[in-house]
């Protein structure tokens, strides 16, 4: 059972609260073996949902993680998948009739059992240039697992500015609650769109870029000595933290405005 699902039974008078308290004690941590302990009560605590770290474990045990993560909730976010790695997870999770949301350029993975359904606020994604779509991605799938809508608009960087605007304005009439702007080089898209919205941006550096200030260096310096107010800034390459606090302020808006 969901919580929510709890909470209503003993609403309704079908469960006694002995019985409640004891379901809702499933939903704390979760231990696997001797090598993770999950955190399933992240997502009704914070409205983060719990993500698993792909990188550096063993594909037998990201799969061990994603059924115990499954079997109690309806989705999960598998971030920075070895390249060696991700078909034989696509393939566990179509075996086990799991659906799988792919992103752009990543190694990330949305995990599902029924339709995630847009039930939260909206983000608008954008990036400086095609190379930074893979990190935005990742932001991406983070938001739709926190049940928000995506409008995303891709390469529209400052080395043609003109290009900016017509996404900036489709942001606007489409009442997005906030704006992830994923940027590399020296990151000034970020201060940019930050001067012209009047919603909260979330910086995004990448790690795109060489020479000075290399590796998202001179980008995450950028978005931080910004003077555009309303711009906060996430680490470099950062897309699911991107995802989360802006998830987590779109959720709240249209939380407040449903009042």
């Amino acid at each position: 059972m969901e919580i929510i699902d709890v909470l209503e039974s003993l609403k309704d008078g079908k469960i006694s609260v002995s019985k409640a308290k004891k379901l809702l004690s499933l939903y704390s941590i979760e231990k696997i073996e001797d090598f993770a302990q999950i955190d399933m009560g992240r997502r009704y605590r914070k409205g983060i949902p719990e993500v698993v770290f792909a990188e550096r474990k063993q594909v037998d045990e990201i799969k061990k993680i994603i059924k115990r993560i499954l079997a109690k909730s309806n989705s999960v976010l598998v971030s920075r998948i070895t390249k060696q790695d991700y078909p034989k997870i696509v393939s566990f999770a179509k075996k086990n009739k799991i659906k799988v949301k792919p992103g752009k350029n990543t190694t990330a993975l949305l995990l599902y059992k029924n339709i995630l359904r847009p039930t939260g606020g909206k983000v608008g994604i954008i990036t400086a240039g095609t190379s930074d779509i893979g990190v935005a991605e990742e932001a991406r799938l983070t938001c739709e697992a926190m049940n928000c809508t995506c409008i995303c608009s891709y390469d529209v960087g400052i080395a043609g500015l003109h290009r900016t605007f017509p996404v900036i304005k489709k942001f606007i009439e489409q009442d997005v609650d906030v704006i992830i702007v994923a940027a590399g080089m020296e990151g000034a898209l970020a201060s940019v769109v930050s001067s012209l919205v009047e919603v909260p941006v979330v910086g995004l550096p990448t790690s795109v870029g060489y020479g000075y200030g290399e590796k998202g260096v001179a980008a995450l310096a950028s978005m931080l000595q910004s003077c555009s107010l309303g711009l906060s800034v996430v680490n470099i390459d950062n897309g699911i933290g991107a995802g989360a606090v802006a998830s987590n302020i779109a959720n709240k808006v249209r939380n407040f405005r449903r009042q």
